[in-house]
């Protein structure tokens, strides 16, 4: 495929609803520096995209529900296939096996679809950053099944030992309770930008790969001390 000199993020969508592709497609070409450049109503159409484009594809944007290929099939596909490709799941089931299932099958992300505008472009930008991104909501609750199904530890199980700001304590405690980054942002009286760097600035501290993963990380090791 040819190369994208440019800094837009070429995205393909796969949903089997053309209304709802529609709707995807008209937020976020919003931005401008995300483009829309193909869609498909199955997994098998988005592969055939991928073969026969001349555009750098960079992220697709998949339901996992869709006929002939789902959302997962068409996500290990890619991750072998065109490892370059990260896939961002959107759908409506919130059972954390599928969302084990995507994260197996090589996808970078999963929300839902009921997530706003904002958590949605910067899920995408987390993705575009190399890092794993699960919706607010749905980090909120299996984070507390996790917890609450497995108990504390009183030690670090790793050795590991990570210095947090007060002010980074401050936004892990919003995070756990489900605030979004600009939720957070309006509660400490900064940008939202500020709130995203804090975040994956205590994602690289600790070595984890995502949201939930760090709050888990920091209430098994003490740095918070509640669910």
């Amino acid at each position: 495929m040819a190369q994208n000199n440019n800094k837009v993020v070429n995205i393909l969508l796969a949903d089997d609803h053309h209304l709802v592709r529609d709707g995807i497609k008209s937020l976020i070409e919003k931005y401008s520096e995300f483009k829309v450049v193909g869609e498909g109503a199955d997994g098998a159409e988005i592969i055939e995209i991928l073969e026969t484009t001349e555009e750098k594809i960079d992220l697709v944007l998949a339901d996992i529900n869709m006929p002939n290929m789902s959302g997962l099939e068409l996500s290990e596909a890619i991750s072998v296939q065109y490892p370059t490709v990260k896939v961002l799941i959107l759908s409506m089931l919130d059972h954390e096996k599928y969302v084990s299932q995507a994260l197996q099958s090589g996808a970078k992300g999963y929300l839902l679809k009921s997530v706003n505008e904002e958590e949605l472009i910067f899920a995408i930008k987390q993705v575009m950053s190399n890092s794993f991104y699960v919706c607010s909501e749905l980090t909120h609750q299996l984070l507390s099944k996790s917890l609450l199904g497995s108990g504390f530890k009183s030690k670090p199980s790793n050795g590991l030992k990570v210095d947090f700001s007060s002010r980074e304590i401050e936004i892990l405690e919003l995070i756990a309770e489900g605030y979004t980054n600009l939720e957070i942002a309006d509660k400490l009286f900064t940008s939202k930008r500020t709130i995203e760097g804090h975040r994956l600035q205590m994602i690289a501290k600790t070595g984890v790969r995502n949201t939930a993963a760090l709050v888990k990380f920091c209430i098994t090791n003490g740095v918070l001390h509640y669910v």
